[in-house]
């Protein structure tokens, strides 16, 4: 049924997926350094202002964090930030409960809460929120809420100290708890060179802490980890959890089945690994034919495995069917790996396979790319993308589909210290079709989003929207009409 319903909305949808390279429309940044600045690079797209135009702040390595202003029409300028270098990712959320967006600095070095005063103005603020920034090399965070208030993961990669590094000296991650008038921090050991992370419910319906991890420096007892904050443990064999060894580089995580159980998206060199989230709350590797292990170029005469680290599910035609974009490139000069390695923008078809898009859609650029987003950055209701390179000027594409489906973007608000209502569990139904979100902050490589939950519709011409909030609290909202941004509160 699931696979008829797409193929009619495919079908009245009719868009060939394309984008207009408005890479000219930022201010010049690129993301440096040396071989601390191999990982990372990731950019946090968020509305700083509340003008319902989201803005960019993309990490800078060796080169000084970029806040960019959404002028609107894509027009993107410079503005003040307190100068941080050796930045690898940026991810915004509020953490302090005061409705401004605040961003986490993640750095070689002392990481930085960044507080935000609603007009895009950020000042450091450790010290004011007890927080303990540490001095690791940090690439990978994720952040969920509590009743106490807001927990913090923070994933570290090579113990830059071990004088037997860097390989097997992978430094441990770190959890930081509210306690009511400032951070409480504790390891979460071992660590395993952690690339991304995120707090979501698994596919049993529990909320976990999923920990990618770099293979590459584990090398012989490291793998995939899933840690339950309840339990305080990692889960193992016992548990159901299977032991996965990859190259881990990011996290993407929705539903693509239809089932409202979220399936999970791991990028690495060589394939990348979709998980199913089956009826038993387990995964299961995704068949080879569904067309997502993108495990080499697909444009170019190169041969050699992919590198993949990105990853994102979006509906970029809003035919009511995720898509999924990876960003790709070399570490540096791996030779085992391709060097000219295009971004991957994979279609989801009627029948739920996926298809590779980006050469038509104008985005299978080569440079080594890292961080990326998918977000209606000019409010048109069609996802527009940017794409963090490594030592290469960012990347800035319109989503210009002539003929795409209907669409909502639904912004979440509640009471308390959670007040983006992280957490929350948002089920859609339209024109026969039920589709479901999480909200989370985290996963992806090194950057993340907060604005609203974008659901593509098709043709239907309204919705009916269930969300579960965060304190289990059920609300319905009946007959919303699409096309439109809409801000629920519970």
């Amino acid at each position: 049924m699931r696979a008829l319903l797409l193929c009619l909305l495919a079908q009245s949808a009719g868009a060939e997926v394309l984008f207009e390279d408005l890479s000219s429309n930022l201010p010049p940044h690129q993301y440096t350094g040396g071989w601390e600045h191999f990982v990372g690079g990731g950019v946090a797209v968020f509305d700083c202002n509340a003008d319902a135009l989201p803005d960019l702040l993309a990490a800078g390595g060796e080169n000084p964090a970029t806040l960019m202003i959404n002028q609107g029409a894509m027009q993107f300028a410079a503005a003040p930030l307190p100068t941080f270098r050796g930045t690898t990712g940026a991810y915004p959320l509020d953490v302090d409960g005061d409705g401004h967006l605040d961003v986490m600095l993640l750095r070689v070095g002392e990481n930085q809460l960044l507080r935000g005063d609603g007009a895009c103005g950020f000042t450091p603020a450790n010290e004011t929120l007890g927080f303990d920034g540490g001095g690791a090399w940090s690439t990978a965070f994720s952040a969920t809420w509590e009743a106490s208030g807001p927990v913090l993961a923070i994933g570290n990669y090579v113990d830059r100290d071990d004088p037997e590094g860097p390989f097997e000296a992978c430094d441990d991650n770190s959890l930081h708890r509210w306690q009511g008038d400032g951070f409480a921090a504790s390891a979460l050991s071992p660590g395993h060179c952690a690339l991304s992370m995120l707090f979501a419910r698994d596919a049993s319906g529990t909320k976990r802490l999923r920990i990618s991890n770099d293979r590459h420096y584990y090398v012989r007892d490291g793998s995939e980890q899933m840690y339950d904050l309840a339990m305080g443990r990692f889960l193992g064999p016992d548990d159901g959890w299977e032991t996965v060894r990859l190259w881990g580089m990011g996290i993407a995580s929705r539903d693509i089945t239809g089932d409202g159980r979220s399936e999970v998206m791991l990028t690495s060199m060589g394939d990348q690994l979709m998980q199913i989230a089956g009826e038993d709350g387990l995964y299961s590797r995704a068949p080879f034919g569904l067309g997502t292990y993108a495990q080499r170029p697909h444009v170019g005469d190169d041969g050699r495995p992919s590198t993949g680290w990105h990853a994102e599910f979006a509906d970029v035609n809003n035919d009511a069917a995720p898509d999924l974009f990876i960003a790709k490139g070399n570490v540096d000069q791996m030779p085992g790996l391709a060097m000219e390695d295009p971004n991957t923008l994979l279609i989801q078809q009627p029948d739920g396979t996926f298809a590779e898009n980006s050469v038509e859609a104008g985005v299978a650029t080569v440079a080594r790319s890292r961080g990326a987003a998918l977000a209606d950055l000019d409010g048109d209701g069609r996802l527009d993308l940017v794409v963090m390179n490594r030592r290469a000027p960012m990347e800035l594409y319109r989503n210009v589909t002539e003929g795409t489906g209907h669409w909502l973007a639904l912004e979440l608000r509640m009471e308390g210290a959670n007040t983006r209502a992280v957490g929350a569990l948002v089920e859609l139904t339209a024109g026969g079709l039920t589709q479901v979100q999480e909200l989370t902050v985290g996963g992806g490589h090194a950057g993340g989003q907060a604005g609203p939950l974008h659901f593509g519709l098709g043709t239907a011409t309204s919705a009916d929207v269930t969300i579960t909030w965060p304190d289990g609290q059920i609300t319905q909202h009946r007959d919303l009409a699409v096309n439109q941004r809409q801000t629920l509160h519970p």
